[in-house]
């Protein structure tokens, strides 16, 4: 494997012990031991993982993730944290970040989850949806480039995270199509978190914000009451 790995820990061994394993695997790392020194390091480089603790000086874990997805809604983020509180998981999880390892951890266990993020990050366009990533879709008013990765809205762009637009992209290839919170779990976020159902909700209703002209009544992506969420087939968006 190849690339960098930036590593946001105030633990300096545990930096250094993380940083030696990776350049292991063939990674070029870098390292910061304080929220905003980690911060600017993720916002002025280009990185294909960010490994960020939660209990950080200067600036805490959760606002240094809010702030790398205002800016950068597309690099991996791996919190490493001593803190598994099922509240930080979810704040986590729900502002961006791909995964979640508590301390004390495996040296081997971060490793193979470094590495199965990766491949989830790279496989993500076809494995979501289980087509070729390419092409373009056009539904009512929503136009959807695959390969491009951009969404308009009525010809105006509309900005989506990378989930949002991983939810978009398999509901809209899979008009009609009922899929549970833990189908949607398991195909967008690559594997089950058990108990995350939140997780998807908010998601969600952030998309619908995005995409309907009333989000309280649905035009797109409707709920199935006690099952889960479907994309409106062609004929039920018909004028």
């Amino acid at each position: 494997m190849e690339g960098s790995v930036l590593i946001i820990d105030d633990d300096r061994e545990i930096a250094d012990v993380v940083s030696m394993n990776l350049r292991d695997l063939g990674f070029r790392t870098e390292s910061a031991h304080d929220g905003k020194a980690g911060l600017q390091k993720a916002l002025s480089g280009a990185h294909s993982l960010i490994i960020l603790d939660l209990m950080l000086p200067q600036m805490d874990g959760i606002s240094v993730c809010r702030r790398i997805r205002e800016r950068n809604p597309y690099t991996p983020i791996l919190m490493l944290t001593a803190r598994s509180e099922e509240v930080d998981r979810i704040l986590g999880l729900e502002l961006g970040a791909d995964e979640y390892i508590t301390k004390p951890f495996s040296v081997r266990e971060l490793m193979a989850r470094v590495k199965a993020l990766l491949r989830r990050v790279e496989t993500d366009r076809e494995a979501v949806a289980g087509k070729p990533a390419g092409g373009s879709l056009r539904v009512g008013e929503i136009a959807i480039d695959f390969e491009k990765r951009r969404v308009t809205l009525s010809d105006k762009t509309v900005e989506l995270t990378v989930k949002e637009f991983d939810l978009l992209a398999l509901f809209a290839r899979n008009p009609g199509r009922t899929y549970s919170r833990t189908d949607l779990l398991n195909l967008v976020w690559g594997y089950q978190y058990d108990g995350y159902d939140h997780t998807v909700n908010s998601h969600i209703n952030r998309l619908r914000a995005k995409i309907e002209e009333d989000p309280g009544k649905p035009r797109y992506l409707r709920t199935v009451w006690g099952v889960g969420y479907r994309f409106a087939e062609p004929a039920e968006l018909a004028p």
